[in-house]
């Protein structure tokens, strides 16, 4: 046997050797993807089928990149390592800016442009709103970047857009200001990289040709995750078999099931369109699995196995069943992460270490609740791809802005958020305010002898501090924090971003951690309101965001949301807040195909487990600063009952075959379906959530619920009567 093939499964042998066409490997997780693409290179260069500068290879992170470079150099005999030098390799980005740097001046740009990272294409769009003298509110920076870059990934110009709302008729002409400044100034950002090199590779029909000519392979790595302008790129370079014109063949590998990043653009049905565009013959499935144990995959093939939308495949393994799939039913989230911690306490005095252990969740502000539990138990962790909850830039605002309720002069917080949002309070007038203060006269007073706008538009903030100290003297805590966020203008900042979401829903977290915090009040005997209870929350806080994660090389626990951790495997998974509206997320529940993308997500979070799973969900779990009784995620009911291990609630089935607690049983109505004296059909008013209509009650006394239907924004929320803040309308 080749050396190249020694070590490979008949079907990953047989992705290696196919001849010369386009093909599609649907490579499952855990399946060697990334081995059947170095040793498909391999092979093509050893058989002397391509030479390296016949071949591309396209992958989606500069690490894959450098691992796949690596990888090749310890596969080939030394005669041929120098030649890997000629191969392109990279990503899509760094592949455009290489044919745009050979081919600078048929692309129109100078040989020397400059590429604009996501921070410099936000100061750049600073940059050109002050001088076109358009305020920020009309026309926030962060939301006219992503309008400009999303438009260029699907390959648009903005002649090509047309104005159908009055975002896109005030953007629309930002844009055309905004090509023509990066035009004179040499740049290009990393959405214009790709959308220039495919319209000069789409115009210059000589160019085109010469690079089919040139690239007799083009290998792409995670195709699933590819959007429109990335699938419509690789067709310049690709031989067409419908027109009979000549070029590359591509070796696309993906996986349809762990396409989970529709929200960027990425389009999980190109796998599809390519195999039906391209009419590719040879569709390899690679399903033998080398990381899980059986009755995790088994729960996998389970799950997907509930999506339509997919070319269909079943993961296996040689590895034993392996343990039961532990499932654990909390009664408050609270508890969840204090069931977390105990439970990585006992694994780490097991010898588990503690890199192998990886804590998920669904969105980014369940992190707050994990991180203080795991903080109590002394246990060290690691954030993975963000912030500690305290540390996130949001929660930083909202606690500078409580601060300068107990504090007018801290500095600190003052210039945090004088001018965030953004209220016309630039550079200048801050170093006026510190000249009339000389260090020593408090802000208040300096602020009144400054004139004109500058001088306004502080005295503006300041009676807006004014104005919420009044306002929160002796309200409760979770309401003080509400008013705050609300009153600051920060939540009506972060809706208006277009990936403003988690934002908000870790402010809305916050609200929640100052329910937690009076209740623990409460339990340790202190009772306070307003203003007092506001400086013993601002002392926890501090005393939370300064607990240091693990330092640099020391092993900790890894808390991550799901979407970070693909691509990753660790020996022990805890998968938390499976519950109906968190996971799968309640916006998915509106959106076309979006419960399926939860489900692939759900696919990618089970198949991170390598040899012990846990899955938790909370009865109830404060949200938004507000008590909610959640149901369990439907994904739980489509794992197979003889793969789990309940640890404290039994299993049963109610009408519809819903997964139910045991512990909690709904109590029967009336007739009339009323319980604490509300009745399905009522409308009611929310004042978080707006006007809806119970569709539904049941329960009583404490645990009595009802499922109310509010606007399309919010959708279905179950609410717990006793403490739901309802009005009947």
């Amino acid at each position: 046997m080749h050396e190249v093939l020694q070590g490979l499964n008949p079907e990953q042998r047989a992705a290696v050797t196919l001849p010369p066409q386009h093909a599609l490997i649907l490579a499952g997780a855990g399946s060697g993807k990334t081995r059947v693409l170095t040793s498909r290179i391999a092979w093509l260069l050893e058989t002397g089928e391509a030479g390296p500068h016949e071949i591309m290879a396209v992958t989606f992170t500069n690490k894959a990149a450098r691992e796949m470079a690596s990888r090749l150099a310890g596969l080939l005999p030394e005669a041929l390592r120098p030649g890997l030098r000629r191969m392109w390799v990279g990503t899509f980005h760094a592949l455009a800016n290489r044919l745009l740097r050979i081919h600078h001046q048929a692309a129109g740009l100078p040989q020397m442009f400059q590429i604009l990272d996501t921070a410099d294409q936000l100061s750049a769009i600073k940059r050109l709103l002050k001088r076109l003298n358009v305020s920020e509110q009309s026309a926030p920076p962060r939301e006219l970047l992503s309008f400009i870059n999303a438009h260029k990934e699907q390959g648009l110009r903005p002649d090509k857009v047309a104005a159908e709302s009055r975002r896109a008729e005030r953007f629309l002409p930002l844009w055309q200001e905004y090509v023509a400044q990066c035009q004179r100034e040499g740049v290009v950002d990393f959405a214009e990289l790709l959308l220039r090199s495919d319209e000069l590779l789409a115009r210059d029909e000589a160019l085109r040709a010469h690079y089919r000519a040139r690239f007799r392979h083009v290998l792409v790595d995670e195709f699933q995750d590819t959007n429109a302008l990335q699938y419509r790129w690789l067709q310049r370079f690709a031989a067409d078999p419908v027109t009979g014109e000549a070029g590359a063949f591509l070796f696309c590998v993906g996986d349809d099931d762990q396409s989970i990043y529709g929200f960027r653009g990425a389009l999980a049905r190109n796998l599809m369109r390519f195999e039906q565009e391209f009419r590719v013959q040879a569709v390899i499935r690679l399903e033998r699995n080398y990381r899980s144990h059986g009755n995790i995959l088994a729960a996998a093939n389970a799950i997907i196995a509930h999506n339509r939308e997919r070319l269909g495949k079943n993961l296996w393994t040689e590895a034993d069943e392996g343990e039961p799939i532990r499932v654990f039913q909390a009664p408050e989230d609270g508890a969840e992460a204090r069931f977390v911690a105990e439970e990585i306490g006992n694994l780490l005095r097991e010898g588990v270490s503690a890199d192998e252990i990886a804590v998920l969740y669904r969105a980014n502000a369940q992190s707050r609740a994990l991180e203080h539990a795991l903080l109590a138990a002394g246990i060290p962790y690691r954030v993975h791809g963000g912030q500690r909850f305290f540390d996130r830039a949001e929660i930083k605002h909202a606690l500078a802005y409580l601060r300068l309720l107990l504090l007018p002069d801290d500095e600190t917080a003052f210039l945090r958020v004088v001018n965030f949002p953004p209220r016309g309070i630039g550079a200048r007038t801050l170093e006026a305010l510190a000249a009339q203060r000389d260090g020593q006269t408090d802000i208040s007073a300096a602020a009144t002898r400054l004139a004109g706008r500058p001088g306004a538009a502080l005295q503006g903030f300041l009676q807006l501090i004014e104005r919420l100290r009044e306002q929160t003297r002796e309200v409760p805590l979770p309401e003080l924090v509400e008013r705050v966020i609300a009153g600051s203008g920060l939540r009506t900042h972060y809706a208006a971003e277009r990936d403003g979401g988690d934002r908000l829903e870790n402010l809305d977290e916050l609200v929640s951690a100052a329910s937690d915090f009076v209740a623990q009040m409460a339990s340790e005997g202190i009772e306070a309101q307003g203003h007092e209870m506001l400086a013993l929350f601002l002392q926890h806080a501090a005393l939370e965001s300064g607990e240091q994660q693990a330092e640099a090389g020391q092993t900790a626990v890894q808390l991550m949301t799901v979407h970070a951790s693909k691509g990753l495997e660790f020996d022990v998974v805890f998968l938390t807040g499976l519950e109906e509206g968190l996971f799968p997320h309640q916006n998915s529940l509106y959106a076309d195909g979006g419960v399926e993308e939860e489900r692939r997500l759900m696919y990618v979070a089970v198949t991170r487990a390598k040899k012990r799973l846990y899955l938790s969900w909370s009865d109830i779990r404060m949200l938004h600063g507000q008590t909610e009784y959640h149901q369990p995620s439907r994904f739980l009911e489509e794992i197979p009952p003889e793969l789990l291990l309940w640890l404290n609630a039994k299993r049963r089935e109610r009408k519809g075959g819903d997964l139910a607690p045991s512990r909690v049983t709904a109590v029967p109505q009336s007739s009339s379906g009323a319980a604490n004296g509300w009745r399905s059909g009522e409308r009611v008013r929310h004042p978080k959530f707006g006007e809806g209509v119970i569709l539904a009650v049941e329960g009583a006394g404490a645990h009595a619920q009802a499922s109310v239907k509010f606007g399309p924004e919010v959708g279905v929320k179950q609410l717990l009567l006793s403490v739901a803040p309802l009005e009947r309308l």
